[in-house]
């Protein structure tokens, strides 16, 4: 039986050892392992770095406004041109209380936005002698009202109608709130005061506190 034998090319298939001196063989630092898993280190970084800005942007733009304080009804809390973040979405899972700071539409124009604390809830009775606000025969505590800020005048009587909330100014003597223009229902607040980032010295949480006219930006 015929037999084919495979024959080698004259010249041998095992490559020449590579002299690691020669210049074709050497890398440039830029294109050692090391810098390589640097730069995909730095894209990385980079893209969640990127990802986490959208992200806070997506979460500022959607649930909080930053408005512009006009006035000093709120003080001082609160002062003229002074800028707030509010939080819009917090009421749709969490109850509006007492000292909260919120954000309205002024019940006697609706193009203008009020900020004030709330002092009374649904169904209590409301009631200022000499200065001092009683809730339901009860005084109520608030140290957010300076004594040179305090109005001694009298009012009310009156019960806080379902649904609606009793809002005053920290700056009583010269805050136009509920005892002008009543009780303000629940579904005209669409806000609570959270933040204040200007000026610079006020930078920081607003829990608990003022009032005033604030204008969206």
């Amino acid at each position: 039986m015929d037999r084919a034998e495979e024959k080698l090319p004259p010249t041998s298939a095992i490559p020449d050892t590579p002299d690691p001196a020669s210049p074709a063989n050497k890398t440039s630092p830029s294109g050692s392992p090391t810098a390589h898993s640097l730069r995909n280190e730095i894209r990385v970084w980079t893209r969640d770095l990127l990802i986490a800005i959208g992200l806070a942007l997506v979460i500022i733009v959607f649930l909080y406004q930053p408005v512009k304080v006009e006035g000093t009804s709120m003080a001082p809390l609160l002062s003229d041109q002074e800028r707030i973040f509010i939080n819009k979405f917090v009421y749709r899972f969490e109850p509006i209380e007492r000292g909260d700071v919120v954000v309205f539409w002024y019940p006697l124009d609706r193009t203008k936005s009020f900020i004030k604390r709330v002092v009374g809830l649904p169904g209590e009775v409301v009631e200022i002698r000499q200065g001092i606000v009683y809730v339901d025969s009860t005084p109520l505590a608030e140290p957010y009202v300076p004594p040179q800020y305090e109005d001694l005048s009298d009012f009310g009587p009156v019960r806080v109608p379902r649904e609606s909330y009793f809002v005053m100014g920290d700056h009583r003597i010269s805050s136009n709130d509920s005892r002008v223009f009543g009780p303000v229902a629940s579904r005209f607040i669409y806000g609570r005061a959270v933040f204040a980032y200007w000026p610079v010295d006020h930078f920081g949480s607003l829990s608990m506190t003022s009032t005033t006219e604030a204008k969206t930006k």
